[in-house]
Order: C-alpha cells, then structure tokens, then sequence
C-alpha cells in the first residue's frame, strides 16, 4: 500500500492537482492500483493471444 500511496502523491505533485485529504489520497491509491491491474490484465491478454497465432 505504501507503494500506492507513492504513487498517488507522485501523480498529484506532477501534474499539481490541489493536495487531497489522507481519505482521498487512500482512494486515488486504490484507484491507480486498480488501472495497474487492469493494464496487467490487458497486457497479459494480447500477448496471450499473440503467442497463439503465432503457433498456429
């Protein structure tokens, strides 16, 4: 979770969004974990598929 919370303040400073509450940055922490997730996932698919057209 510290990892997240990194994450979510890192986002924040960067790109200068006004400084949430400690709830907030929770939230945008589990929001990022989330999309990482998913893109993990969408990754994981398309090679998955790639790797079996190639074999066919």
């Amino acid at each position: 979770m510290k990892l997240l919370r990194y994450l979510a303040r890192v986002f924040i400073n960067t790109f200068g969004i006004t400084q949430p509450t400690a709830k907030e940055e929770n939230q945008a922490a589990w929001f990022i974990g989330a999309l990482l997730i998913g893109l993990l996932a969408v990754f994981a698919a398309v090679i998955t598929v790639a790797v079996h057209f190639v074999r066919r």
